[in-house]
């Protein structure tokens, strides 16, 4: 499955759950997530989307980290079943 396929499955399931799936574009900062998911009730997420198998590169998982440290949630989706885990927690 194609990593642009997956991010249109996400972006279909972020608004049928009422939220904004925002595509991230950082200039002269790179490693950022592909998305900020805004959800009711003020929750805020930080995804990164990647076709089956592929992993972050180095730079996005120091990014990852970062994120996580601020206290955000963030998660790697790279099939259709991972996006229910935007919803899980």
């Amino acid at each position: 499955m194609l990593e642009r396929k997956i991010e249109a499955m996400l972006s279909m399931a972020i608004k049928t759950a009422g939220g904004l799936p925002l595509k991230l574009v950082s200039p002269g900062v790179a490693g950022i997530p592909d998305r900020l998911i805004l959800l009711p009730g003020g929750c805020v997420v930080f995804i990164e989307v990647k076709a089956p198998g592929k992993k972050l590169r180095p730079l996005q998982a120091k990014r990852h980290k970062q994120i996580a440290a601020l206290g955000f949630r963030i998660f790697t989706i790279d099939s259709p079943e991972a996006i229910q885990e935007v919803f899980s927690q």
